[in-house]
């Protein structure tokens, strides 16, 4: 292979990897005419338009698909080759982009961004909604380089860090008719609930649990984000069953009463996820330690914080 296409391919793989010439040329460090012009001579060698526009997107050709298919590995495996052991944070522009859902950003953004911010002040930060399956995807196209939350797809394509365990605790406003006592069986599957549900599916975990013993809830109301359950439990008769991560927040405390429900939910355990194209990608790891110890740290006083908003006499034991 000549130097020339060695050079285009790497360009080649940065635009198929971002989706996109203007994010591929900040990738590259390179101007967007400058990139624009090494697509226009890999067109001419190959013999193949490879993207074409699609609105304002661009999309790759099949014959584009295959060549990635082929080279991003080799490509990836070269780099890391090359540039292990050099990722200076302080000096590092790079790009992240992490896969995870709402309560995760409510939870971890701030303290995440606020280190960047401190030691690698050149580094940027970029969010992308988590889903289950979404998420697995995203990082086999390398569309986001992490990922974090549950895992249901275990291959040989995927590298993970176990976090911890994500265990549930029944939220309702403070002058609920449950509220106050324990809550029976028979109350709680008579009651109007609440699920949030980032795929638009009305089985939740905790419908799946009942299942197993031949129950069913009614779930009256669902909604996309954690940060609006507060507010709709406050001025309603709902009640919700929510990870006790998110119970340790402010509004979940200062507003609402938390117990435990009457049926036990598996907990989740939750990962930290990436693909094994970035097992010795430097920048990568780094930014994955820091992630696992931001997470750690703020589940560790999350934790706690739930335990305070629980009636007198519940058991720390019961949310661990």
């Amino acid at each position: 292979m000549k130097n020339q296409e060695l050079t285009l391919l790497y360009v080649f793989d940065a635009i198929m990897t971002e989706g996109s010439v203007t994010r591929a040329a900040d990738r590259l460090a390179m101007t967007q005419p400058a990139v624009s012009n090494a697509v226009a001579r890999m067109r001419e060698i190959w013999n193949d338009p490879l993207f074409v526009k699609k609105g304002r997107q661009i999309e790759p050709t099949a014959f584009a698909l295959s060549l990635w298919e082929q080279v991003r590995g080799p490509m990836h495996d070269l780099s890391s080759a090359v540039d292990a052991g050099a990722f200076d944070p302080a000096q590092s522009r790079r790009k992240f982009r992490i896969a995870m859902g709402d309560a995760s950003v409510d939870l971890y953004w701030l303290p995440l961004t606020s280190e960047v911010a401190r030691v690698a002040p050149h580094v940027d930060l970029y969010t992308v909604p988590f889903t289950m399956d979404g998420a697995v995807n995203q990082l086999r196209e390398a569309n986001v380089d992490l990922a974090l939350g549950p895992m249901t797809q275990h291959d040989r394509s995927l590298r993970s860090i176990w976090l911890f365990e994500s265990r549930y605790i029944l939220a309702m406003r403070k002058d609920h008719p449950l509220a106050g006592r324990p809550v029976s069986l028979d109350d709680y599957l008579a009651a109007r609930h609440l699920l949030v549900t980032t795929s638009g599916d009305t089985v939740g975990f905790v419908d799946q649990a009942l299942q197993r013993q031949g129950l069913h809830r009614r779930v009256a109301v669902t909604v996309n984000h954690f940060s609006a359950v507060p507010k709709l439990l406050t001025h309603s008769d709902l009640i919700a069953v929510v990870p006790h991560t998110v119970a340790g927040g402010t509004q979940f405390r200062s507003q609402l009463w938390l117990t435990e429900p009457p049926i036990e939910v598996d907990p989740t355990p939750i990962y930290l996820i990436w693909h094994a194209r970035h097992d010795r990608d430097p920048g990568l790891i780094w930014m994955r330690q820091l992630l696992e110890q931001t997470v750690k740290c703020q589940w560790s006083k999350c934790t706690e914080c739930a335990q305070s908003g629980l009636p007198e006499g519940e058991e720390l034991a019961t949310l661990m």
